[in-house]
């Protein structure tokens, strides 16, 4: 539903309105009753939904079309950095002031955004329709109809399915792969999924770079999915005996492009209708991504539970990417 908030209360206000279901939700996860928490954790996953088709609608309007891919995907950094943020504020404040407190600092982080975002609202509110429809269930579906209804959207949102699923299967599985499957030490291993994390990062950046200066969005797109699925048959084929370096390297790789490609795909998406539909493009769009993350990891855990190995598990996400590959390939892009 990002898409009908976005129009009739504007970019920034849904995004205050998101940060105060976030920060709520937040605090009542922290409280010891399973009821409570389920409800805070339905909270958050409110706030977190209309974020992105927010800011999507903000940059549009607001970034030369010559730059979308490099500034959406900055603006995609927020994400592995809000996660470090989080990995650097929490533990302390837990041993200093328990569950309550910790989470409490994230509602005050949350505070502080809406805060800050009202020096901007004004201005960036402009474009908001007190008129438009409130959202319904009418309006839940309309971004859908639209992406499915497009060619080029609808080739982008289920590779972006395919793209969530491997990149969660990355960030939630690398810690146990590398110390069951490959025996490293759980320090060791952790120092593995921060490289990879942290590759994430500067590849959000250089993707977008390369998709507005070198190339067009499609062939960065590819490239990212060859490179997600040959690192994957990499990585399945690694043993206790591969040398640490090695992996450590294939993991910069695979981080660089499987948490690197968001920007990539957000500015395209936008790019591909005029700027008042910008919100309704990604809102439909992130539906087949966020599904992506949600299906993926136990799909993924099942595999490899039953197949005896989480390394089999990375050989096989090579093949829903493969299809990505072929899908982007025979898209039509001059529709």
């Amino acid at each position: 539903m990002g898409a009908a908030f976005v129009s009739r209360l504007g970019p920034i206000f849904t995004s205050q309105a998101a940060l105060v279901a976030c920060g709520t939700g937040v605090l009542l996860v922290a409280v010891p009753n399973v009821h409570v928490a389920v409800l805070g954790a339905l909270l958050i996953g409110v706030g977190y939904g209309p974020i992105t088709p927010a800011s999507s609608a903000m940059l549009a309007r607001t970034t030369p079309p010559a730059r979308y891919a490099l500034v959406f995907s900055i603006k995609q950094t927020g994400v592995p950095l809000g996660g470090a943020l989080a990995g650097l504020m929490i533990p302390t404040a837990l041993a200093r002031w328990g569950s309550m407190g910790a989470l409490g600092q994230v509602t005050a982080v949350c505070l502080l955004g809406i805060a800050l975002a009202e020096l901007i609202r004004r201005d960036l509110d402009v474009h908001r329709d007190r008129t438009a429809p409130a959202p319904s269930l009418d309006s839940l579906l309309r971004p859908v109809r639209f992406v499915l209804g497009h060619e080029v959207l609808r080739k982008l949102a289920l590779c972006s399915m395919v793209f969530s699923g491997v990149q969660v299967c990355l960030t939630s599985y690398i810690v146990s792969f590398l110390s069951s499957d490959l025996r490293w030490t759980l320090i060791a291993a952790g120092v593995g999924s921060a490289v990879a994390q942290g590759a994430g990062i500067f590849g959000r950046v250089i993707w977008g770079v390369a998709a507005d200066r070198w190339s067009d969005a499609r062939v960065v797109l590819l490239g990212l999915a060859w490179a997600m699925g040959l690192c994957g048959l990499a990585l399945g084929a690694t043993n206790p005996a591969t040398h640490s370096a090695a992996i450590l390297a294939l993991l910069v790789v695979y981080g660089a492009t499987a948490i690197g490609w968001n920007g990539v795909f957000l500015a395209t998406a936008a790019s591909r209708v005029p700027l008042q539909q910008a919100a309704t493009a990604t809102s439909g769009c992130l539906f087949f991504t966020y599904f992506g993350v949600v299906v993926t990891p136990p799909l993924f855990g099942a595999a490899a539970s039953a197949l005896g190995g989480l390394g089999i598990g990375y050989v096989l996400l090579a093949i829903p990417v493969a299809w990505t590959v072929w899908s982007l390939h025979r898209a039509d892009w001059t529709r």
